[in-house]
């Protein structure tokens, strides 16, 4: 083995190790946006098919979240939504405990807002059983429900 398929092992290596880091970092994100996803997309009981793409697009798009596969976000989101229909408060109880992981973290809580708030508005009608809901994350997440005009 010459030195330099060395240094390129010894590269690869260390990039697994990054990328495997980095999910390891943003699973409690991938798993509180989903969590909110799912409770928002929910709220008004039908999950529409446009706020499944805006939720799917939204997650690919968000860089530090890239190292998640699509089959890993939409198997997050469906073990979410699941549960909220199988058992509606044992399913709450577990989205609002993922959210609640990201309460210190005021960039990310942020983010999932406006993540949440997109999806409600993807089908063109952010209705008050949505309003209610992202307000009721808003609060899990430690932000005030004023700064996003709910």
């Amino acid at each position: 083995m010459s030195f330099s398929d060395l240094m390129n092992n010894l590269k690869e290596k260390a990039n697994e190790l990054k990328t495997e880091a980095l999910k390891f970092k943003n699973k409690d994100f991938l798993n509180a946006a989903m969590a909110g996803s799912a409770l928002l997309a929910l709220a008004d009981g039908d999950i529409s098919p446009d706020e499944k793409k805006k939720m799917l697009k939204f997650i690919e798009n968000y860089e530090p979240l890239s190292v998640f596969k699509t089959t890993e976000i939409i198997t997050a989101f469906g073990d979410f939504v699941t549960q909220l229909e199988f058992d509606k408060d044992l399913g709450e109880a577990k989205a609002f405990e993922a959210l609640g992981k990201m309460k210190n973290n005021a960039q990310a809580s942020r983010l999932i807002m406006r993540l949440v708030i997109s999806i409600g508005a993807a089908d063109g009608n952010f209705d008050d059983y949505e309003k209610v809901m992202a307000r009721r994350i808003a609060v899990e997440l430690g932000l005030n429900t004023a700064e996003f005009e709910l």
